[in-house]
């Protein structure tokens, strides 16, 4: 692996993130339309995209609004589907937990799903990079991906009931988390928390304002931790 310097980690980084633009613009576009229809206007709509930047908390919440969810739900299940930021802030730690405040404060701002994926599996194959060269490579992914996020909503909350329905936006969401979750599913404590939050989550469809995600995710979470538990003991 040839050595690294924090311009070329940059443009590695930029490389990597740029085929997230394909499914992120509609996406963004999306969510501006959903937000709008769910009675949010364009200062709210961008605030929300601006300020909380995750998409899929983002849908999770106005789609609870929309359906009159308390509150305390509407908090609760965001932050359940967001608790996956968690365990990626904590892979990021003997990457990353070095870096300047600063650069800990911008990771952790635009540490998204698509971002994460690629800059972990860099700092896996390439362990010599120094800290400052791996802060480079993240913001490259993220260089495109925030500003087209922020635009797209913006195109999406203001042209989203111009938009007719054969263009099926919806299709970003799925192709989104297939082609980030799919090349992650390495071990067999991956693919278990998967399979498990995968199989809850249809089974607990019935459960009021999407709680059957919070009990899916917790779930999944404590099957994968006791399987790399179990995999570790076994393997010393």
């Amino acid at each position: 692996m040839p050595n690294s310097t924090i311009k070329s980690a940059f443009w590695r980084g930029l490389r990597d993130g740029s085929p997230f633009l394909v499914v992120g613009a509609p996406f963004a576009l999306l969510f501006g339309v959903v937000a709008t229809e769910s009675g949010l206007d364009i200062l709210h709509v961008m605030s929300f995209s601006i300020l909380v930047i995750a998409g899929a908390a983002q849908f999770t919440a106005v789609s609870l609004m929309d359906e009159n969810a308390p509150t305390i739900i509407v908090l609760l299940t965001s932050l359940a589907v967001n608790l996956r930021m968690t365990m990626y802030s904590a892979s990021l730690v003997p990457y990353l937990g070095k870096a300047p405040l600063w650069q800990r404060a911008t990771v952790s701002y635009l540490l998204v799903d698509q971002g994460y994926s690629v800059s972990i599996s860099e700092y896996e194959k390439r362990p010599k990079m120094s800290v400052a060269e791996r802060f480079a490579y993240f913001a490259g992914t993220m260089t495109l991906l925030t500003p087209v996020w922020y635009i797209f909503t913006f195109v999406g909350a203001k042209v989203g009931s111009e938009i007719p329905p054969a263009f099926a936006l919806d299709f970003a969401v799925p192709i989104t988390f297939l082609a980030m979750v799919a090349p992650m599913l390495r071990t067999a404590a991956h693919v278990a928390a998967a399979v498990v939050s995968i199989i809850l989550s249809l089974l607990l469809g019935f459960m009021p304002a999407g709680t059957g995600l919070l009990v899916a995710a917790f779930a999944a979470m404590i099957v994968g931790a006791q399987i790399e538990v179990w995999m570790e003991r076994n393997a010393t």
